[in-house]
């Protein structure tokens, strides 16, 4: 089954089927159901072609999902990155923003994903 361009998984229950479209969680997939009635309990794949317009619907009149959001993520960077913000620079340098450490941590935004200890690690470029 196909909804909102994604292929919906056909044996879980539609409150957990609908959270593989990016933008749409198990809070989210709850309220869907609970304004389209249609009941947490059944199968994706048992779902009549009303349901299914009724959820379409529903999802894109209500919520940004896939693309349109991937979109919206991308431009909000680029304005701190245009602004020069804090969390710009952070993202600028590929680090964390959100005030993580790093001198432990944070190895797979670093660049430093090392199988061996002295490995693996990024050439700092001069900017």
């Amino acid at each position: 089954m196909r909804l909102v361009g994604i292929n919906i998984p056909d044996n879980k229950k539609v409150g957990i089927a609908l959270t593989s479209i990016y933008g749409i969680g198990r809070t989210a997939a709850e309220e869907i159901l609970v304004l389209t009635k249609v009941s947490d309990s059944k199968r994706a794949k048992d779902l009549t072609p009303d349901e299914i317009a009724k959820l379409k619907e529903v999802i894109e009149k209500n919520y940004k999902v896939e693309g349109e959001l991937k979109q919206q993520i991308r431009q909000n960077i680029k304005r701190l990155k245009d602004i020069k913000s804090y969390r710009g620079s952070r993202h600028v340098k590929r680090l964390p923003a959100r005030g993580q450490r790093t001198k432990t941590n944070s190895r797979t935004l670093r660049g430093n994903v090392r199988l061996t200890a002295g490995s693996g690690k990024r050439k700092l470029t001069k900017t």
